[in-house]
């Protein structure tokens, strides 16, 4: 699996409760043409965390095939499609019997047409699933504070809105990213809204530890190719955090030196 794979160095790793993770880019395994078609992206993307709702991954038919299919990834079931904490917390039960595993990234939606999460349920959800031994990493909206609460109540992760899910905006807020990112204490995943490679740089550029993403490869119109540019965008916009951007000027700087002109 994944041969080319650049595994991280030890002074940038990513970590997230405990384990320590070769990719920064977290790719869904939604909507895409073929299966054939589902696995190749997944492989061209370099990732090691693949996503999927727990009602495709259920012990019968397609669901056990993706899961055959992908054999050797890590699974982080989703409770997509949730509107209660109890109904998320159900799903994360089965979630856990079905895939054997105690990671979930927790999903409560308040509202159908904008996708947006139920905050109040989804830290509910949150601060049970945690007591209750869960690895948790949740979709939440692009809050600082909501962020910080998700991170002081045991959340591995957290995973702010990017812009509306499925979009392709790319990040809609900079500013708000930006201050999660600097603040929550825990690794910050951009999750959702992310429409191509150009998105996820500006999102690991303003300090994200990673992306996850789906339909902006699975609906591209070769998601093999947009998967192999979203593994080497979330690459080069975490070097460039890194390296530290220069500053913006209103005036233009000469990259030359002036001394030793013709004709000075």
């Amino acid at each position: 699996m994944n041969g080319h794979k650049i595994e991280a160095t030890a002074e940038d790793a990513l970590v997230i409760a405990g384990v320590t993770l070769s990719s920064r880019l977290f790719i869904g395994t939604a909507g895409y043409p073929t299966q054939s078609i589902m696995v190749d992206a997944v492989e061209a993307s370099g990732a090691e965390i693949v996503t999927a709702s727990i009602r495709r991954v259920s012990l019968q038919g397609h669901g056990s095939d993706t899961v055959r299919r992908l054999k050797g990834y890590r699974f982080l079931p989703n409770t997509a499609g949730c509107e209660t904490a109890r109904d998320a917390i159900m799903t994360a039960e089965l979630a856990r019997e079905a895939l054997d595993t105690t990671w979930i990234k927790v999903e409560v939606i308040g509202d159908r047409e904008t996708l947006y999460p139920d905050v109040s349920e989804l830290l509910e959800a949150c601060r049970h699933l945690v007591d209750d031994g869960f690895t948790v990493l949740p979709y939440c909206n692009d809050d600082p504070v909501i962020c910080q609460r998700l991170a002081d109540i045991g959340c591995a992760a957290v995973m702010p809105m990017g812009s509306l899910i499925g979009s392709g905006m790319g990040v809609a807020n900079p500013a708000n990213l930006e201050l999660i990112c600097r603040r929550a204490g825990v690794p910050v995943i951009v999750d959702a809204g992310i429409g191509t490679a150009s998105d996820a740089v500006v999102a690991m550029e303003l300090g994200a530890a990673g992306c996850l993403l789906n339909t902006a490869v699975a609906k591209a119109d070769n998601p093999v190719r947009m998967a192999r540019a979203m593994r080497h965008a979330v690459e080069a916009g975490r070097l460039a955090h890194l390296a530290g951007r220069i500053p913006k000027r209103s005036r233009a700087e000469p990259s030359s030196p002036q001394l030793g002109l013709v004709g000075s």
